[in-house]
């Protein structure tokens, strides 16, 4: 033992910021140019984001005519809508081995089937079980959607571009939710679950075309294919010596440490990266994101506002504001963006707290419907500003590649067991108490923003290898 933790402790010492001075220099004046193949890729690769939120916005807008066409009672349709979490839990158990073996491009290829499958078993359905498999599988797509394309897209891109790029991935997300609730208002259930193929037709389409990971490449020991790609990527004419250099002898220094396993990632070592992952997944879903998410349109008439108006509304915003997020976050940072988006969290939490407070005692009862629709507004504004990407972005920067793959699918994991218990007890709660369910989640959301004050580092402009020599030393 003395032997391997002075071997360990050699390695570490030599894994530091690579490329400093002159060649830093030379590096960020290659870096300056953005050939379009990273922006094509990029597309490629969130279309299975987009695919993400078809699957996630799917059952809202079609509760009523699956039921009426299938015969389902409300359990029955309850056990449909549920299922996609345990299917997308299952995936994110799997994700980070698939990508690891198959690589980025493989586990998207896997991902989409499981998507295409699962929607032609939904269309063809002509009772509940077919149903649920068909769910079951998208659901297991999505989950693994879920870790490999925040990842994928953070191991391609430039260093100034990868913040925004990577919030892509929620953009498209709650830009693909909105579009479904509003076209699954107009087309039959059948139909929309056919239109839910054209983001997997597109990802797999443009799969021919875009290069693989070149970090796992460089990984796997497949030099000359990670040198092809990382060119591919960065243009024909552009220098990649100096960003091929950093990162072969990044990988070359963590191959020198004993193989990773479950148990190893919480050694000192990897410690706080992984702390950092998993606590800013906990605060992403237990802060009451998807309970109010699912049940809006419930908050809003219980406060005595239009659902309606109120949904549309909010599907608006989320996505305007995730835009803003993605334009910004390379710039504020991802550290002021999860504060104020915190901050706000709290704000809103409050808001509603003293909607329902006064509702519940009958105080200033006119005051209600404003208040609640302010407090959803502000919270939902603010999530989609920070919360919702940023943790996904940081997730893909912090783990080094030899971990990435089981670090990455236990952070993606807590998240949707933190997404299914969020949803699942968000009615019981407000039985219990409706303002007291939102003073929880107030005080989740304070807590929330100590974390990210004492644990959370600011990742912005640095190159993966020097992020994760930096907290994983």
């Amino acid at each position: 033992m003395a032997i391997r933790e002075n071997v360990e402790d050699g390695v570490r010492k030599n894994i530091r910021e690579p490329l400093v001075g002159e060649h830093k220099e030379q590096l960020v004046h290659e870096s300056k140019r953005h050939p379009w193949m990273v922006y094509f890729t990029t597309f490629v690769a969130v279309c299975g984001s987009y695919e993400f939120g078809t699957c996630a916005g799917y059952s809202s807008p079609t509760q009523d005519a699956i039921r009426k066409d299938l015969g389902l009672s409300l359990a029955e349709f309850s056990l449909f809508g549920s299922i996609l979490t345990f299917g997308a839990m299952i995936g994110a158990i799997t994700s980070g081995p698939i990508a690891d073996c198959f690589g980025r491009k493989g586990a998207m290829r896997v991902s989409s089937a499981f998507c295409v499958t699962g929607w032609l078993v939904i269309y063809f359905s002509e009772g509940p079980v077919p149903l649920d498999i068909g769910r079951l599988a998208t659901g297991y797509g999505m989950g693994v959607f879920s870790y490999v394309v925040p990842v994928f897209v953070a191991e391609i891109a430039p260093k100034e571009l990868r913040g925004a790029l990577t919030t892509l991935n929620q953009f498209m997300i709650v830009a693909a939710v909105s579009v479904s609730f509003v076209i699954g208002n107009v087309l039959p259930w059948r139909i929309l679950a056919l239109t839910c193929l054209i983001p997997t037709a597109v990802l797999l389409l443009g799969l021919f075309f875009i290069p693989e990971s070149p970090r796992w490449l460089a990984k796997r020991g497949r030099r000359k294919d990670f040198e092809a790609a990382l060119q591919i990527l960065r243009g024909e004419d552009a220098d990649i010596s100096l960003e091929a250099e950093e990162i072969q002898d990044y990988i070359t220094t963590l191959e020198q440490l004993p193989k990773s396993n479950l148990l190893e990632l919480f050694q000192r070592r990897y410690l706080r990266s992984v702390t950092i992952g998993i606590g800013l997944m906990v605060c992403q879903q237990f802060g009451g994101i998807n309970g109010i998410c699912f049940y809006t349109s419930s908050i809003y008439e219980q406060a005595g506002f239009s659902p309606t108006l109120g949904t549309i509304i909010y599907a608006c915003l989320q996505i305007v504001v995730t835009g803003i997020g993605a334009a910004f976050i390379d710039k504020a940072g991802r550290k002021p963006l999860l504060l104020l988006s915190g901050t706000g969290l709290v704000a809103g939490c409050i808001f509603a707290a003293v909607a329902f407070y006064l509702k519940v005692n009958q105080i200033g009862l006119a005051a209600v419907p404003a208040l609640a629709l302010t407090g959803i507004l502000v919270y939902i504004g603010s999530f989609s500003i920070g919360m919702g990407a940023i943790p996904w972005v940081v997730m893909s920067e912090i783990f080094p590649v030899n971990i990435k793959g089981q670090a990455g699918s236990m952070a993606t994991l807590v998240n949707w067991f933190g997404a299914w218990l969020c949803s699942y007890t968000f009615n019981f709660l407000m039985n219990w108490s409706s303002y007291g369910t939102f003073i929880l989640y107030a005080a989740i959301n304070a807590l929330a923003i100590l974390f990210i004050v004492v644990a959370v580092p600011e990742t912005k402009g640095k190159s993966l290898e020097q992020l994760q020599a930096a907290i994983n030393s």
